[in-house]
């Protein structure tokens, strides 16, 4: 889904009211409601969502041991990367919890304070440990990196939900609308405004060395987004390929951010 001109006007022009710059990016990004916020409300979603879905047993799955395993490395790894940087604050909040659900769906997504889910579908592409470090790497990027806030706040701004600071959303029923339309898992993430060229860069570059700090592999992504690229072409569609795009420029931009990726690989023992 394109922006239209005026809506597109609107939104550069937001960019004087509330932004904020990314702590680890150095993006000027686009803030109307706080994390703290957004994580509260995150939670209530992802309980929610747990109890209406088939969680698999972490402590009778291979697959969902996995899951939570390379989830919680990729995690130590953010952390890691984040207060190496002095900007461990920017993860205040952040309680990481990973869930496989049985669904056919190849889809994986993180919420804002670390709620992330893997469906069953994803682990037929992703095939390894690594590849799906790959996925984490680059979702669990777009919540820690504000992506999703970024593409809530420019929807509020062109409503007219742009206030001095932020916007509540305990009570404020049209802001808690644009929430579940970004956020919430049995909608399309990004219906409203899909990730932008720039937020993909960002989840695609630092998932990279996310995913080498937590001893991953990162040229597995180069085979894992070609199976995801063979995948769109064919009749199985799901959420993650409506929302991310797996093209050859894409795996060019991989390929040409594998040599710093790499300086942080340290191999799982």
């Amino acid at each position: 889904m394109s922006i239209r001109p005026f809506a597109f006007a609107v939104i550069v022009a937001a960019t004087a009211v509330a932004c904020t710059r990314n702590a680890i990016t150095g993006r000027s990004q686009l803030s109307l409601v706080s994390e703290s916020e957004l994580q509260t409300t995150a939670v209530t979603q992802y309980k929610q969502f747990l109890s209406e879905n088939k969680v698999v047993n972490g402590t009778s799955s291979k697959d969902a041991e996995m899951v939570k395993r390379v989830g919680s490395r990729i995690a130590a790894a953010i952390n890691e990367y984040y207060t190496a940087k002095g900007q461990g604050n920017a993860l205040a909040g952040y309680q990481w919890e990973f869930n496989l659900v049985d669904s056919k769906e190849v889809n994986a997504w993180c919420m804002p304070g670390g709620k992330v889910v893997v469906y069953t579908g994803l682990l037929p592409v992703t095939q390894n440990e690594a590849a799906l470090a790959i996925v984490l790497g680059h979702e669990i990027t777009h919540a820690v990196a504000g992506h999703s806030r970024e593409r809530m706040s420019q929807v509020m701004f062109a409503q007219g939900l742009q206030a001095a600071g932020s916007v509540a959303l305990g009570g404020n029923a049209k802001a808690l609308n644009i929430f579940n339309a970004v956020y919430a898992p049995t909608a399309q993430v990004g219906v409203l405004l899909p990730n932008s060229r720039n937020q993909e860069s960002e989840a695609d570059h630092y998932g990279l060395i996310f995913a080498a700090m937590a001893g991953y592999n990162p040229q597995e992504a180069v085979p894992f987004w070609q199976r995801m690229a063979s995948l769109s072409k064919g009749s199985n569609t799901s959420v993650f390929l409506s929302d991310h795009p797996s093209d050859a420029d894409r795996i060019q931009k991989i390929q040409g951010w594998m040599p710093e990726a790499l300086k942080y690989y340290k191999p799982v023992k």
